[in-house]
């Protein structure tokens, strides 16, 4: 990484002032507006020790916050909010935030919202462009979902662009995930080869906590959340039967976080299966052999698989992707369900196996306290920034701060869980499942 791998875009000169006013207290100024601050992306003493020796200067972020001179006169200035991909908690957190700090904190009174993604730019698809005001968010919160609607899949950009100017745009929210950042950025070139004066602001929205230098991700606290409860029914199915088997199938197309961190919040997994590590089904080590000992001592058994796990398992074939581009992945919950209920019965072994997939449920519902504070955070920073003329930036968070990074190093690569970090040895240590479920080659036996 550079250094210029992470300076945030500018359009111009500041020369408005911001209504916003520092507070004082007796204590001191308790607000204060944001000029040169940065956060470092390497904090231990160590890292920073050694770049004082050699002459360095820490890589680090742009920190986030208010900024005394704006670039947009806010009187004058029209935005657009867009919701792109599939849904996440909190997503109409973010919105009603957007809303709301740029009417109150800005007196911004114009607020446009684009439906159904990307697709609510083109007019061929004739989805209705609607105001939205702090009387129309005013309860958005509560639900779960996006009131804009979304989509997936590329758009023409110049043709996005040209509804921005025929809008009068100046401000462009998208909220959304990698797919949505780059697109995005996509946008954010086209402006400005054309000279124009619009910014482009990305809010991060992955439930799978997998964008690159963002620590954390709105929705993804909601999302393992809510699957600490299904872990602990799932479990309760595998122990009410004999030899029972609950397999449960959670979000986690690259990253398993969310198999991870809800595993850990309840401690009742035997098994997290995640895209990060690869596994083998038969031989003594493979997770067949595995599971069978373990209901041999125990009777029951608990696996949480991310649904991006296992795809080493199936045969290579040809590749499908999603509207977004996403690789398509095959669905390892159902082959691990079948592969077991073969296994168990060429042996005759008794057993009882439910599968479980409650995806769909997760993503849809609303952001919980926390995440709903977070979502609210996001937003207020994104329009600092965006008011402030930067663009082609992502909002993130870093070392507990927010931050502003380019969109192009935060769309690089995949945030993914270290195999050999704390968080997956506290997995290992809490499910007791094998380090490794890989085989010695040229294995002889199968037990």
């Amino acid at each position: 990484m550079k250094h210029e791998d992470f300076e945030v875009k500018m359009l111009g000169k500041r020369t408005y002032l911001s209504p916003l006013k520092p507070t004082f207290h007796p204590d001191g100024l308790t607000f204060r507006f944001i000029e040169n601050d940065r956060v470092l992306f390497d904090s231990s003493f160590d890292s920073i020790t050694q770049c004082f020796k050699a002459g360095d200067v820490p890589i680090s972020f742009e920190k986030a916050g208010p900024h005394k001179h704006l670039y947009f006169d806010p009187q004058n200035t029209k935005v657009a909010i867009v919701t792109c991909g599939g849904l996440c908690p909190g997503i109409n957190n973010v919105i009603r935030s957007l809303v709301n700090h740029l009417h109150y904190r800005y007196n911004v009174n114009n607020v446009l919202g684009i439906q159904y993604g990307f697709e609510g730019f083109i007019d061929s698809y004739q989805h209705e462009i609607i105001e939205l005001t702090p009387e129309k968010v005013d309860t958005i919160n509560l639900f779960g979902g996006t009131i804009l609607g979304s989509s997936r899949g590329e758009q023409d950009v110049p043709a996005i662009v040209d509804k921005l100017c025929k809008l009068e745009v100046n401000i462009l929210f998208c909220i959304g995930g990698d797919g949505t950042l780059r697109g995005a950025h996509a946008i954010s070139e086209e402006i400005s080869r054309r000279n124009l004066n619009i910014a482009v602001a990305g809010i991060p929205k992955t439930i799978d906590n997998d964008i690159n230098l963002i620590d954390k991700s709105f929705g993804f606290e909601t999302a393992f959340s809510i699957a600490n409860d299904i872990i602990r029914y799932a479990h309760n199915e595998a122990r009410g039967a004999y030899n029972g088997i609950a397999v449960l199938k959670l979000m986690g197309r690259h990253s398993g976080f969310i198999a991870a961190y809800a595993s850990l919040s309840i401690q009742e997994s035997n098994f997290v299966l995640i895209p990060e590590m690869d596994f083998e089904l038969e031989g003594p080590k493979g997770f067949l052999h595995v599971l069978r000992k373990r209901l041999e001592s125990r009777h029951h058994a608990l696996i949480v698989v991310a649904e991006g796990a296992g795809q080493n398992l199936f045969e290579t074939g040809a590749i499908e992707k999603d509207a977004s581009g996403n690789i398509k992945n095959r669905d390892i919950g159902l082959y691990l369900k079948e592969k077991i209920t073969e296994d168990l019965e060429s042996r005759n072994f008794p057993f009882s196996l439910k599968y479980i997939d409650p995806s769909y449920i997760i993503r849809s519902a609303p952001a919980n306290a926390n995440d709903s504070k977070f979502c609210a955070l996001l937003a207020q920073n994104a329009v600092h920034a965006a008011m402030a003329g930067k663009t082609d930036f992502v909002v993130g968070h870093w070392n507990h701060l927010f931050t502003l990074l380019p969109i192009p190093i935060a769309v690089s690569e995949k945030n993914r869980i270290e195999l050999n970090d704390e968080l997956w040895w506290n997995v290992l240590e809490t499910t007791g499942q094998p380090v490794s479920m890989i085989n010695e080659r040229n294995y002889k036996t199968i037990d």
